[in-house]
């Protein structure tokens, strides 16, 4: 997934808080939520970096020795350059792309019909 193409700012946005609870009805849940996909987020990130970077890797044993190879500190700013995980995660709730459910008001329902 390309995140640079995402509509989420880079910097920090203040949100109302009711507008983020309308749909589960609680805060609380909705922070749970968006915790949860931006901690997916995070991993793809760090998996998709580490990838890019091992390909760079050399496996001397020397630590006198450090090269700074042009292609690995663009793509290290270009992932500093990301909008955060947090705020990807919200922009994506936002638009209603997280897909997400409650077992437990699941069974209520069930028992109730």
């Amino acid at each position: 997934m390309d995140y640079k193409k995402s509509k989420a700012p880079v910097n920090t946005v203040t949100r109302n808080i009711m507008d983020l609870c309308e749909e589960t009805g609680n805060i609380y849940e909705t922070v749970a939520i968006i915790a949860k996909r931006a901690n997916q987020i995070s991993v793809q990130i760090k998996e998709d970096l580490s990838k890019k970077l091992a390909e760079f890797a050399s496996y001397n044993d020397s630590l006198e020795e450090v090269f700074e190879n042009r292609e690995q500190i663009e793509i290290s700013r270009y992932y500093e350059k990301l909008p955060k995980p947090t705020l990807l995660a919200t922009q994506e709730f936002i638009e209603d792309k997280i897909y997400y459910r409650d077992p437990a008001k699941e069974m209520e329902a069930a028992i109730v019909e």
